[in-house]
C-alpha cells in the first residue's frame, strides 16, 4: 500500500508539497502497476522511497524508469525537461525546478533504467533545494 509514494519525491520534489487527491491517485497507481510489472518488493519500495540507494538492483532500477516513464518525465531514457518543468515549476517554483535541473538532467546510465534511477537519485538527492 505504501508503494505509491516510492517516486512522489520525483513527482512534487518536497515532502512538504502537498498533491491534490487526484495526483495522490495517479501516483499510486503509476506506482503500483510498475511495481507489478518490475516485481519490486515492499523492502526495496520503502528503501527507495527513503533513499536508501547502496542495494537498489536492477528490478528497483526499471521500477524507477516505469515509473519516470509513465509520469511524462522520461521517454525511452531522455529525460523530457520541459515535461519537468511545466509539471513542478507550478508546484515547487520554476527556479528552484532550473536549478535542480542543471544539476540532475544530463546524469546517463548504461541503459534507460539506470539513467531513470540515476535521475530519481539526483532530484531526491536536491530536493532541499527546492
Amino acid at each position: 500500500m505504501k508503494v505509491f509514494i516510492i517516486l512522489a519525491a520525483f513527482a512534487a520534489l518536497a515532502a512538504a508539497v502537498e498533491l491534490t487527491d487526484e495526483q495522490r491517485a495517479a501516483v499510486k497507481e503509476r506506482a503500483k502497476a510498475c511495481a507489478q510489472q518490475e516485481g519490486v518488493t515492499k523492502e526495496q519500495a520503502q528503501a527507495l522511497r527513503s533513499g536508501n540507494f547502496a542495494d537498489a538492483d536492477d528490478k528497483v532500477k526499471c521500477f524507477a524508469n516505469c515509473f519516470l516513464e509513465k509520469s511524462g518525465f522520461v521517454v525511452d531514457g531522455q529525460i523530457k525537461p520541459d515535461v519537468v518543468l511545466a509539471k513542478l515549476g507550478p508546484i515547487a517554483g520554476v527556479d528552484k525546478v532550473k536549478a535542480v535541473q542543471a544539476k540532475c538532467d544530463s546524469l546517463k546510465g548504461a541503459n534507460k533504467c539506470e539513467t531513470s534511477y540515476e535521475l530519481y537519485k539526483c532530484y531526491h538527492n536536491n530536493q532541499a533545494q527546492i
